[in-house]
C-alpha cells in the first residue's frame, strides 16, 4: 500500500497538476488509514470490512463529519486510481457512504436589531429614503435580494397592499406588503429628485437605471457597520428573520413556504429549529435562574 499511494501522490503532482496543499492533505488521509490497518499490504487485501472499522474509530475518537467526510474523499480518489492501474477488480469503498454535512441554521437577528438598522438611511434625502424602503420590503414580505431588484411599478398594488415577484424558475407569486412598507415604497416614487431612465424598475441607483445585487450587498455592509449588527448578517437574513417572525407569531408553515416561494416544505421546516433556538436564547437571557 505504501508503494501504491506514493505512485498515486506522483500521480497527483507530476499529471494532475494538484497543488502542494492538496497533495499533503492526501497524504496525510492516507497515512492515516494506513496507521491504522498496522500491516503493509497491497491495494486488492483492503476489505470493506476494514474501511468501516476505520470509520468506527474515526468515530469513536470523535472526529467531525467533515474530518471523515474528507478522509474517506482521499481514499475513493485513491482507489478509483488504484482501479485504473488494475491493481483492484473492485473498489473497497463502493457500498460506504459518506456522513451527511449537518446544514447551518439560518440566522435571525431581533426585532430591536431590526429597528436598529432601518434607522441608519438619512431618509432626508432621496438615496437613503430609497434604502429605508428596500429595507422595510424586505422585512415586510421576505423577498430574495434578485426579487427586489426585479421589481416594477406595474408589480405593485398600493390599494390591496399587494406585489407580483417574480421568483426562481421565473415563477411568479402574489405577495401581501405591509401598509408601512407600502408607504415608505410610495414616498420613494413619489419624491422629486427621482429622476427614472428605467421607467419599469421601481428602485434605481444614483443613475436612474435599475438598481443591482451587488449595489445593495454594499449598502446593507454600510448599515450594518452602522448599526454595529454582526458582519455575517446579510440582506438574506432579513428573509430568514422574517419567515421566523411569522412562524414565532403563529403562521403555518404551509403558508410561510407559499410566502418565501419554496419548492419544498422541508426547505421551509427549518425555520422550526432556528424559532426554537431563539426562543431558548430568549429564555436564557430573561430568566434569573438560566445562568
Amino acid at each position: 500500500m505504501k508503494n501504491a499511494v506514493s505512485k498515486f501522490l506522483h500521480q497527483l503532482e507530476a499529471i494532475s497538476g494538484a497543488s502542494p496543499h492538496t497533495i499533503r492533505n492526501y497524504r496525510l488521509d492516507l497515512e492515516a488509514f494506513l496507521t491504522f490497518i498496522k500491516k503493509d499490504c497491497t491495494p486488492n487485501q483492503v476489505t470493506k470490512g476494514m474501511v468501516r472499522s476505520y470509520l468506527a474509530e474515526l468515530n469513536l475518537k470523535g472526529a467531525k463529519k467533515r474530518t471523515v467526510q474528507r478522509r474517506l474523499s482521499s481514499l475513493r480518489s485513491f482507489f478509483k486510481f488504484a482501479l485504473k492501474q488494475k491493481w483492484v477488480e473492485a473498489s473497497p469503498l463502493e457500498s460506504i457512504e459518506s456522513p451527511k454535512l449537518d446544514k447551518p441554521l439560518p440566522k435571525a437577528i431581533s426585532c430591536e436589531q431590526i429597528k436598529n438598522l432601518f434607522n441608519q438611511p438619512n431618509t432626508q434625502n432621496l438615496l437613503g429614503l430609497r434604502d429605508r424602503a428596500m429595507l422595510e420590503l424586505f422585512y415586510s414580505s421576505g423577498l430574495r435580494v434578485s426579487e427586489l431588484v426585479g421589481l416594477e411599478i406595474n408589480d405593485f398594488d398600493f390599494k390591496a397592499l399587494r406585489m407580483r415577484v417574480k421568483g426562481k424558475g421565473k415563477k411568479e407569486r402574489i405577495l401581501p406588503v405591509t401598509k408601512n412598507a407600502a408607504t415608505w415604497v410610495a414616498d420613494y416614487l413619489g419624491h422629486p429628485d427621482r429622476k427614472a431612465k428605467d421607467y419599469d424598475a421601481i428602485f434605481l441607483n444614483r443613475f436612474g437605471t435599475r438598481i443591482t445585487v451587488r449595489s445593495i450587498d454594499r449598502l446593507f455592509k454600510k448599515y450594518l457597520l452602522q448599526s454595529g449588527i454582526a458582519s455575517s448578517v446579510t440582506p438574506h437574513t432579513i428573509r430568514h428573520t422574517i419567515a421566523t417572525h411569522w412562524l414565532e407569531n403563529g403562521m403555518d408553515l404551509k403558508t410561510i413556504q407559499t410566502l418565501l416561494g419554496h419548492s419544498n416544505l422541508a426547505t421551509t421546516t427549518i425555520y422550526t429549529k432556528v424559532s426554537t433556538r431563539l426562543k431558548k436564547e430568549a429564555y436564557d437571557k430573561a430568566h434569573p435562574r438560566a445562568k
